[in-house]
């Protein structure tokens, strides 16, 4: 059994990005922990009110439900403008989160995509598992967030480079499917990339390069085998 970590800047990151294979890691037996890192009302009031932290919270706990997820832990870092925010706070945080529940592979969000707050997100966790002497955190991937990670800096150093691909079962993208419809304040209708079909399409077309159907795509970031 291994502890896991999924690391989402805002909610629904976490499941966009690997909720297959959060599904999988459970039918495995292992355990998974998701840290939402944000609380919009913090970060941007004039934007978002309790009522929306609260509802897109009890969503998230409804899909983390369905997933089987062992545990939720929020926090309270301002969005939209964790960029000014100091970093060494965040990693603080998720560091005391690694060392409590002895992680050993971490889901981060991809550096290069289009909201400021998943690149800090995805520093402050290369902070947090640093590879130290007695570091618990062998294996660390970013996932691809759809309506994030496609919009993002079309630069070489930015790009999603898919180096580790996990076909899911029928069972586990089923799962992530159903675990994204609780999140009914954030689908949108296809053509927008948020919707149910664009995930399916994202799932298959990573599925086709690899030779299967339904896949769920990571950069590898370290991976230590012992």
């Amino acid at each position: 059994m291994k502890n896991i970590l999924v690391v989402a800047p805002h909610p629904d990151d976490e499941v966009l990005g690997c909720g297959g294979t959060i599904a999988k890691h459970i039918r495995s037996g292992d355990k998974v922990y998701v840290a939402i890192m944000t609380n919009a009302l913090i970060g941007a009031p004039e934007l978002f009110d309790i009522q929306n932290v609260e509802n897109i919270r009890t969503e998230a706990l409804k899909s983390h439900k369905v997933l089987g997820v062992e545990e939720t832990f929020f926090y309270d870092f301002p969005a939209p403008q964790l960029e000014q925010y100091p970093q060494y706070k965040i990693a603080s945080a998720l560091n005391n989160l690694i060392k409590e529940h002895d992680i050993n592979t971490m889901y981060i969000p991809h550096k290069g995509d289009l909201h400021l707050d998943h690149g800090v997100i995805y520093n402050a966790c290369l902070v947090a598992a640093r590879p130290l002497p007695g570091q618990c955190v062998k294996h660390i991937y970013a996932y691809e967030t759809l309506s994030e990670t496609e919009w993002g800096h079309p630069t070489v150093e930015a790009v999603f480079i898919p180096r580790l691909f996990n076909v899911l079962t029928d069972e586990d993208f089923a799962i992530k499917v159903e675990a994204m419809k609780c999140f009914e304040s954030q689908l949108k209708e296809f053509p927008n990339s948020r919707s149910i079909k664009a995930i399916d399409h994202l799932a298959s077309l990573r599925g086709s390069y690899v030779g299967t159907n339904k896949v769920e795509s990571f950069d590898i970031i370290r991976s230590i085998n012992i």
